[in-house]
């Protein structure tokens, strides 16, 4: 099969040299670099799924964001090897490409455009069900359409979060997570749970325990952490990227994980159950059950204004994503490669993309697109575990167990959880890769003609 890897080319398309541009300064220390990684991911990650990983995994969310903690550790420390090997690609198709086959890699580009795309549709439906705890009586379809039009209409002025903008936001969902519990604490003081079985309960309930249930919930808690392969396109700007690109990305899943379980390990002791008013902003109403209305308000506005600066980002990714495509002619050229010649923006794609997130708004639930979302991500994951295990243990003159251990667990773990997604994900997600499998045959004249995703692929010249 005659897929190519695409010769390495700089930000304005021209091939790159030894000699064409100065190298990035190098100024990220370890420190930086976990703080970056926790401001791309979010401290209140879980809070928004909490509702729906609940429901999923029958209560269990704790240990569902445990399971999905587990899953993500191996593959940060496959992300984290491979930035090792490669510090300047940066992404899950050029680790795919290099070290297994440009077709493979070519495979998991696509299933990274299901999650690109998926992710300005998740956000669009939560803030709209958020937006109807403070306004209910505007429709939440008059929302998804006003979100979604702003999305576009930022990202189609070139609007773009700076670092410190995130990084405040992150400071301050900080403050509304201590406030959250500290209002929970003061909650269980005041009503304490009933014997050790209660405080056990969030682990483990035999009343409703499955693990099917539960791996079904791990699925959808892996959104949790969804962002921290982010990390790995640093490397040119870390000092020392081949110890410390490993090393926060693998904090940064630790540090995620450790608070994602004492948020929800609070939410499930203040409320028990799984019958939530509402599902999608679940977390709102515990917040309101422990701390009043004006914690609920509180949450809900801060959740709203975080996924609000998400869900733009995203939209904004999937457009470059697709404008970095139709440039190398991966897809057609003439309409996803054309930029505005006034704005600089690839205003096609950001309006394409604005307009699959209204559809999509209207046509899926919440549950549904974290499932599809991860259904792609996933794929990417396992992919990065295949890698792994090929250049540190196939391929190297050394056949250290950990180095089979390590990408073996990571891709059983990934692979099991991407199976334990819900059926409805599974047919659209399959239909979805067998649409650009027929794509790619077409391109390519059934692959006899290469093509090039190099859209995925953020290499630059290596540092020496």
């Amino acid at each position: 099969m005659p897929f190519t890897n695409k010769p390495t080319r700089m930000a304005n398309g021209e091939p790159a040299s030894s000699n064409a541009q100065p190298g990035l300064r190098r100024a990220l220390g370890l420190s930086a670099l976990v703080f970056y990684g926790i401001v791309l991911i979010q401290p209140t990650a879980p809070m928004p799924l909490f509702g729906a990983a609940a429901v999923q995994g029958r209560g269990h969310v704790v240990t569902v964001v445990l399971m999905g903690m587990v899953a993500m550790l191996f593959t940060a420390i496959s992300y984290g090897r491979m930035a090792n090997a490669y510090p300047s690609a940066g992404s899950a198709y050029a680790y795919v490409s290099r070290e297994i086959h440009p077709a493979l890699g070519y495979f998991v580009g696509w299933s990274i455009i299901f999650d690109y795309v998926m992710n300005p549709i998740i956000c669009v439906i939560w803030i709209g069900m958020a937006a109807k705890n403070i306004i209910p009586e505007i429709p939440f379809a008059v929302y998804a359409v006003l979100f979604a039009a702003l999305f576009t209409g930022m990202n189609l002025r070139g609007i773009e979060a700076s670092s410190r903008t995130n990084a405040m936001i992150a400071v301050g969902l900080g403050v509304v997570i201590v406030l959250f519990l500290g209002a929970a604490v003061r909650y269980l003081w005041l009503q304490p749970p009933h014997g050790l079985a209660d405080w056990t309960r969030p682990f483990y309930n035999p009343q409703t325990f499955s693990f099917q249930a539960v791996s079904g919930g791990a699925a959808l808690a892996v959104l949790t952490y969804i962002g921290f392969d982010g990390i790995s396109t640093l490397s040119e700007e870390a000092h020392n990227p081949r110890r410390n690109i490993l090393l926060a990305t693998v904090l940064v899943c630790l540090i995620t994980g450790v608070l994602a379980s004492i948020q929800v390990y609070a939410a499930q002791l203040v409320w028990p159950g799984t019958d939530f008013p509402e599902v999608d902003t679940a977390f709102c109403y515990i917040a309101g059950k422990a701390g009043g209305h004006w914690l609920f308000q509180t949450v809900n506005f801060a959740l709203l204004v975080a996924t609000i600066g998400s869900g733009s980002g995203a939209h904004l990714g999937a457009g470059r994503l697709l404008y970095s495509m139709g440039r190398d002619n991966a897809i057609p050229r003439k309409f996803f490669g054309a930029v505005n010649p006034r704005t600089r923006i690839p205003s096609n794609n950001i309006i394409l993309v604005g307009v699959i997130t209204v559809i999509g708004a209207f046509t899926m639930t919440y549950p549904l697109g974290c499932e599809l979302l991860n259904f792609g991500a996933l794929i990417a994951f396992m992919g990065v575990n295949l890698s792994a295990l090929l250049h540190y243990y196939v391929r190297s003159g050394r056949k250290w167990l950990w180095n089979l251990l390590s990408p073996l667990t990571g891709f059983a773990v990934c692979a099991y959880l991407w199976w334990s997604l819900g059926r409805t994900a599974h047919i659209v997600g399959t239909v979805w890769l067998l649409t650009g499998i027929l794509y790619g045959a077409w391109r390519t004249s059934f692959f006899k003609k290469p093509i090039q995703f190099a859209s995925v692929d953020t290499d630059e010249p290596t540092l020496k």
